[in-house]
C-alpha cells in the first residue's frame, strides 16, 4: 500500500519508520531543511540503547497530492485548519485519511472530506523527536483506529508490525474520549507544574488534584465506569512515568499547545451541559497564560 505522512514531528517520523517495513512511504514535512536532511542521511530509530537507519522518501506539505491509497495526518490539531484546503483538493473516491490529532476538538473539520474514507486513531506509543530525522520510540504502546465516515476497516488494522500494534474500534465517539480523559488531566498537570508523568501520583499533593481534576473531566465526557476510568489514567501515569508530556515538551520548547483541541473542547462541551467546570478552566487559562509568556519573551 502507498502511505503519505503529513507531518515530521515525533509521531510523523516514528510512524514512518514502522510503516516502511510493510508499504510504501513517503513522509511531507513543512521545512525543506528537515526534507534534505532526511533524503542525505534517512531516518534514523532509536530503540533500546539501539540504533536503526533507512532510507525514507521526504517532500514538502505542498507538493501532497492525494495520490497514495492513504494519507496519515500526523500534524498538531492547530495546524489542521491551513492544510484543509490542500487535503480537499486532492481528496478523492478512492482515497482513504488517518487523523491522529489529540482532543477532540478537529472532528468539526473532519466534515469536510466527503470523498473516499475518513479515519480517526489514538496513538499510546512513547516518542521523542531528537532530529529532524532522528526519533527515539521511548515506549511501545497501541494505536487505535475507528471509522469516522464509511464502513470499511482501515487497511493498517491488518498489519501486525513488530512493536508497533494496531487495534480497531467500532466507536470512535468512545475511543476519542478514553484518549481525551487521559490527555486532559495528566497533560495540563505536569505542564502547569513541571514534572514527569510519574509525578503527578507519586506526590500526595499532586494525587490531590489529580483526582479532583479526573472527577471534573470525567463528568463532563459522561464516563460511565469512573472507577475504571480513574485506574486507566493512574496506569498511564505509570507506564510512562520517566516520560514528560507533550504538552510540557509544547511548553519548554516555546512551541504551541493542543491545549484548546484538549481542555478548550471540554469546556465548550460544559457549556452546551451548562456544567460550571472551573478546574478544567483554571488549567486551560494555565496553559494559555504560559503560551502567552513563551510568546512576549521571544517577542513574537
Amino acid at each position: 500500500m502507498k502511505i503519505a505522512i503529513i507531518g515530521g514531528g515525533a509521531i510523523g517520523l516514528l510512524f514512518a519508520h514502522y510503516l516502511s517495513k510493510e508499504h510504501e512511504v513517503t513522509l511531507y514535512v513543512h521545512q525543506q531543511g528537515q526534507a534534505d536532511l532526511i533524503a542525505r542521511e534517512g531516518l534514523i530509530l532509536e530503540k533500546d540503547n539501539q540504533y536503526t537507519q533507512i532510507t525514507q522518501k521526504s517532500q514538502l506539505f505542498h507538493e501532497w497530492k492525494g495520490e497514495e491509497d492513504l494519507t496519515i495526518m500526523a500534524v498538531k490539531q492547530y495546524h489542521l485548519p491551513e492544510l484543509m484546503p490542500l487535503l480537499l483538493k486532492g481528496q478523492n473516491d478512492s482515497h482513504s485519511f488517518l487523523f491522529l490529532q489529540n482532543g477532540m476538538g478537529h472532528l468539526k473539520l473532519l466534515h469536510q472530506l466527503t470523498a473516499g474514507l475518513v479515519f480517526v486513531g489514538t496513538v499510546e506509543h512513547g516518542s521523542l523527536k531528537k532530529a529532524g530525522n532522528h526519533i527515539a520510540h521511548t515506549g511501545i504502546g497501541m494505536t487505535k483506529i475507528a471509522a469516522f465516515s464509511g464502513e470499511k476497516v482501515c487497511e493498517l488494522a491488518h498489519n501486525d508490525i513488530s512493536d508497533f500494534p494496531f487495534e480497531w474500534h467500532t466507536n470512535y465517539k468512545a475511543m476519542l474520549a478514553e484518549k481525551l480523559l487521559v490527555n486532559a488531566v495528566i497533560n495540563p498537570l505536569t505542564a502547569v507544574f513541571q514534572v514527569k508523568n510519574g509525578e503527578i501520583i507519586r506526590n500526595s499533593y499532586y494525587l490531590q488534584i489529580f483526582t479532583m481534576l479526573y472527577q471534573e473531566v470525567s463528568a463532563i465526557l459522561q464516563v460511565a465506569d469512573k472507577e475504571k476510568g480513574f485506574l486507566h489514567v493512574q496506569n498511564i501515569c505509570k507506564k510512562t512515568a520517566a516520560n514528560f508530556s507533550s504538552m510540557y515538551k509544547d511548553l519548554e520548547q516555546g512551541r504551541k499547545t493542543e491545549v484548546d483541541a484538549i481542555l478548550g473542547y471540554l469546556l465548550e462541551e460544559a457549556r452546551e451541559q451548562q456544567f460550571e467546570a472551573q478546574l478544567t478552566a483554571l488549567f486551560y487559562y494555565s496553559i494559555k497564560a504560559k503560551e502567552l509568556e513563551q510568546i512576549n519573551r521571544n517577542g513574537l
